[in-house]
């Protein structure tokens, strides 16, 4: 009988292994592709003298700081930066028309097709930067809206974030418009004034678009880049973003008796809330790294995965857990595969000697799109319901305009390859790996109009470069200034020339 018993046992081991290995050494195999792609070659375009319009760009200070910005009075640096864009690319000027978006300083332009049964193609930018924080401007080599051109590097607010995209764009059309390219295809650029603080321009933009009846091939905006190395891989890879997290900001108030801190009850209202934010901070919302987009980032990226990233990532059913507790220990990780919880305002009483009556914490949550906002709602409700004197409401006091998170576009189809292909192209055959923007962008709003929204530049970038997003001596590479002009041209011509 233990013998039996014992065979059967190691039948089953040997079962388990078998299956281990085969789903291993096919994960990645059945990765959907589009249709091929060749590339036509760009226009020249002058890298250096595009590096130097970058950096007259960075000069205009449009910063939002907060909703509702410009304000009224306060429109100089953004009617100034059209005006420069006028004189800077008259040939893209003089083939397409430009129009400001009703009570926003966002611009549409319009360079219309010649094929009107082709679905148009959508490129997106911004025209805002964000604020350098006070005290830090002596920080920077060069100032924080210098716009210098320094050993091979553009400096400033806004070279990676994201003037480097609009003015490579601009660079692109213009250049195109020179060389007398006569498109096909309808080609739409937007730049958003806001998306720093809340996109409202691009959301007027798109909602004006869908009023007309426009449905794009493609909306592409910034969002993702080529990483060299690939944190997964150790690899360079194109990271083409097909989907970004939502936005929620939830308010939590716990209430009580206030009084004199030198007899304090038991359970206070700051009690009350701290058991709260506890109860979240050890009660994680879900793991989704077996479904998309990260399951299809795992599968795409599986012929450049450590042996042993690989069995894990393609045996989840056996080494979930063991993928959740790496997760545990690496913050990007960790936010790629599910909604995060990140309490970031406490309020309580306004002296150190009176007890609160009201405690109040905002805690924001950047959702997955296997989740939703009414699943983070009800997984705090869930967690809080037995503490005393909590009450839950959706904070929307930062203007902020919070949502679900955008639906994941798709890999299969013309943009996708095409995105690839240039990502090949400029990366020097770095793969093309479909990922999750962890951060909002204004392209959030276009799939109200089109179901294949991507966040992609064509450059070449790393870890520390992207790090560099909002911090101190922000800058891009003068090479990868020319990278995305031509990528973005590439990007145009690729769309153009495809049913």
């Amino acid at each position: 009988m233990l013998k039996k018993i014992l065979l059967g046992v190691g039948g089953g081991i040997v079962l388990i292994v078998a299956i281990v290995l085969f789903r291993t050494f096919t994960f990645g195999s059945a990765a959907a592709t589009g249709p091929a792609i060749t590339l036509q070659a760009p226009p020249d375009i002058d890298t250096l003298q595009a590096a130097e319009h970058l950096g007259e760009a960075i000069r205009f200070r449009t910063v939002t700081v907060a909703p509702g910005d410009p304000r009224v009075g306060q429109e100089g640096p953004w009617l100034e930066q059209q005006a420069w864009m006028q004189d800077t690319y008259p040939d893209f000027h003089a083939a397409a028309s430009r129009e400001t978006v009703p009570g926003t300083l966002t611009l549409i332009y319009t360079w219309q097709g010649s094929d009107p049964a082709l679905k148009p193609l959508l490129l997106m930018a911004h025209q805002d930067v964000v604020p350098v924080n006070i005290g830090t401007e002596s920080d920077w080599a060069t100032g924080p809206f210098s716009g210098a051109v320094v050993d091979g590097w553009v400096y400033g607010r806004g070279a990676m974030d994201d003037k480097g995209s609009m003015v490579t764009l601009l660079e692109a059309l213009n250049a195109l418009a020179k060389d007398g390219f006569a498109p096909k295809r309808t080609i739409l650029l937007m730049l958003g004034h806001d998306e720093e603080v809340s996109g409202s321009g691009a959301q007027a933009g798109i909602a004006l678009l869908k009023e007309r009846g426009v449905e794009p091939e493609m909306a592409l905006d910034e969002g993702m880049v080529i990483l060299d190395p690939s944190p997964l891989t150790g690899k360079r890879a194109a990271f083409i973003g097909v989907a970004e997290k939502g936005y929620l900001t939830v308010k939590i108030t716990a209430t009580a008796e206030g009084g004199h801190s030198s007899t304090p009850p038991r359970n206070s209202a700051t009690v009350r809330l701290a058991r709260a934010l506890i109860a979240l901070d050890e009660n994680q919302m879900p793991s989704h790294a077996s479904q998309p987009p990260i399951s299809d980032l795992f599968a795409a990226s599986a012929e450049d995965l450590g042996f042993m990233t690989k069995l894990a990532v393609a045996n989840q059913w056996l080494f979930g857990a063991a993928i959740e507790g790496q997760a545990n220990k690496d913050t990007a990780l960790n936010a790629l595969i599910r909604t995060t919880t990140a309490p970031t305002v406490l309020v309580g009483s306004a002296k150190e000697n009176v007890l609160a009556q009201r405690a109040v914490a905002l805690v924001n949550f950047r959702v997955h799109p296997q989740d939703s906002v009414a699943a983070v709602i009800a997984h705090i409700e869930e967690l809080t319901k037995d503490i005393e004197g909590i009450s839950i409401e959706r904070s929307e006091d930062t203007g902020i305009r919070g949502g679900d998170a955008s639906p994941v576009s798709p890999t299969d189809n013309l943009s996708f390859a095409v995105l690839a292909a240039v990502a090949s192209e400029v990366g020097e055959g770095a793969p093309a790996v479909p990922a999750l923007v962890l951060a909002a962008t204004d392209s959030r709003y276009a799939g109200a109009i089109t179901p294949n929204v991507y966040r992609f530049a064509p450059a070449v970038v790393s870890t520390a470069d992207v790090a560099g997003i909002h911090g101190t001596d922000e800058k891009i590479s003068v090479e990868n200034v020319g990278r995305m002009a031509r990528g973005y041209a590439m990007i145009i011509l690729a769309m153009d020339s495809q049913p």
